[in-house]
């Protein structure tokens, strides 16, 4: 690890557990009755002007471990996450409102049949060693993500490639021949997990196109970044340096940004809200988006792989109690399916409430009255634990008792990631096709529920590959209806996100994304003095 990053890369690990300790009791009650008591607190103004260059932005994010990565297409984490924005861009990109942009590629474009693609290059990018952009550096990466030997995450999305097939038609151009039409590869090719690298791409030593280049990284601990000078995008970024810190402990967090350490955390704990707000010197940064923290129940595994337990599970739910309960009212109510963003969203179905009595004749249907269960849940986004809290009081009314296990995030993302018969997770947001290429077909990624309907399967496959927008609502309306009916989801709810910084950081703004603190966008984040 270089001396650099051990001198410049801010307080240690060591130094901000021994800050908590020392300050602790500044997240508590009496922190919020004060924060309360003096009626409305008088906030610092927002710094107004144009940009200004220079400085540290140092930013505390949830979750973390020894096992967090720096590759470009193997993240887990909001760790792995918030570092790839910063190292690597992709070829397209959502915008704040969840619209595909163009970024490294100036255009991509399909024929009529969606079997033939040609993306161009924008001209003059360079990767932080100094390397021009090129065509050659598009195919090694799509042959990385999707090598059948070693799948990244976006494999599945880009399955559809014919990986021989791939050429460079000149420095800045490429052409893609597909083995099926695919209309859904400018959602793939906007995915953050789908960065460019690099021929000879080392994720130990990782270069991209990103705003910031790679100084130094501590697993589990934190990173630093330095400014991309010749960043592709004009003026951008401001700061000169970004720390990015793991926390997996909430109140370290809190403390942090209260204290000074950090200047910008994510995932709020929604119980330190008005300790945040109480603060004039802190913003809060509320982002209604489609990321979705779901229960997940293993079809493939009793007492799940019976269809009415799953149904049953979902009628205990009381969804607007834990939008109000769990989100402090700062959500939106779910309807055990995802994508609520995608315009193919089948907003038709029935809104499923709450039936305990209907929950209890399923289960004594299926033998299964007065169920126990193992819940692992861990506090991998805001908002997991305390919904396994409130989702087992409620399944109690149910004769279900619920015996909750709390691991570390760690742990949760560890060995037995995908195995857990029940469990919770978190998922930013996706359009319908491209998020059952992630979690929801066999071959997916993270498949966590283990789900393996042929029909659905088969409607998916169908819809990805259908040019006629009306025929593809179709297919996905039935899809989704399937996966209601009997899928292994319980979604709840849409939480809105909710991140906090200092006023002195400028730039960050509501993002559609689900992805916190503007999806990580620092590059267009600065400092006031």
């Amino acid at each position: 690890m270089p001396s650099r990053g051990q001198s410049n890369a801010g307080p240690s690990r060591r130094d901000f557990l021994r800050y908590v300790a020392v300050g602790a009791g500044a997240v508590g009650a009496g922190a919020i009755v004060s924060g309360c008591a003096g009626g409305a607190v008088r906030k610092a103004p927002i710094p107004s002007g144009p940009p200004q260059y220079g400085g540290r932005l140092r930013v505390g994010i949830v979750g973390g471990s020894s096992k967090d990565t720096l590759d470009a297409h193997a993240t887990v984490t909001h760790p792995d996450q918030a570092r790839i924005f910063q190292l690597y861009d992709t070829l397209l990109r959502f915008d704040s409102d969840y619209q595909i942009q163009p970024a490294l590629a100036e255009s991509v474009e399909s024929d009529p049949q969606a079997l033939t693609w040609t993306i161009r290059l924008r001209e003059g990018v360079e990767f932080h060693n100094g390397k021009t952009l090129a065509a050659e550096d598009v195919i090694h990466t799509l042959r990385r993500i999707a090598d059948p030997a070693d799948p990244k995450n976006g494999a599945v999305g880009l399955s559809s490639l014919d990986l021989n097939a791939m050429q460079a038609l000149d420095q800045r151009t490429v052409r893609l021949t597909l083995s099926r039409p695919d209309v859904t590869l400018p959602d793939q090719f906007a995915e953050y997990a789908n960065g460019i690298v690099p021929v000879g791409y080392d994720p130990n030593r990782p270069v991209g196109c990103g705003p910031f280049a790679y100084d130094s990284f501590e697993p589990g601990q934190q990173s630093l970044f330095t400014k991309n000078r010749n960043y592709w995008r004009d003026g951008e970024p401001y700061v000169d340096e970004v720390v990015i810190i793991d926390f997996p402990d909430d109140t370290a967090r809190i403390n942090a940004l209260l204290g000074g350490q950090v200047d910008a955390i994510d995932q709020v704990p929604l119980g330190l809200l008005r300790v945040l707000d109480a603060d004039p010197n802190l913003r809060l940064l509320e982002s209604q988006t489609g990321s979705w923290v779901p229960f997940t129940m293993r079809v493939d595994r009793p007492p799940f792989d019976d269809v009415r337990v799953r149904q049953a599970f979902r009628l205990v739910v009381d969804r607007e109690q834990m939008i109000k309960q769990v989100l402090g009212g700062h959500g939106t109510i779910g309807n055990d399916i995802y994508s609520p963003a995608d315009p193919l969203y089948n907003s038709a179905l029935p809104q499923r409430g709450r039936d305990v009595a209907k929950a209890r004749q399923l289960l004594r249907e299926a033998g299964r009255e007065n169920l126990t269960v193992e819940l692992v849940t861990s506090p991998v986004a805001a908002g997991v634990v305390e919904a396994a809290q409130v989702f087992a009081q409620q399944a109690a009314d149910a004769g279900i008792t619920v015996n909750i296990r709390r691991v570390d995030s760690g742990e949760f993302f560890g060995d037995m990631y995908l195995s857990w018969d029940f469990a919770q997770d978190y998922w930013f947001t996706r359009n319908f096709l491209a998020q059952a290429g992630s979690g929801s077909l066999p071959d997916s990624p993270y498949n966590e529920t283990h789900w393996n309907h042929p029909e659905f399967n088969d409607l998916v496959y169908q819809a990805r590959a259908t040019t006629d927008p009306a025929r593809r609502r179709e297919l996905v309306a039935r899809a989704q209806q399937i996966e209601w009916e009997s899928g292994g989801y319980i979604i709840w709810g849409f939480p809105n996100q909710l991140d906090a910084h200092s006023v002195r950081v400028v730039g960050l703004e509501p993002d559609k994304s689900g992805a916190p603190l503007s999806s990580y966008g620092f590059r267009h984040a600065w400092l006031a003095k």
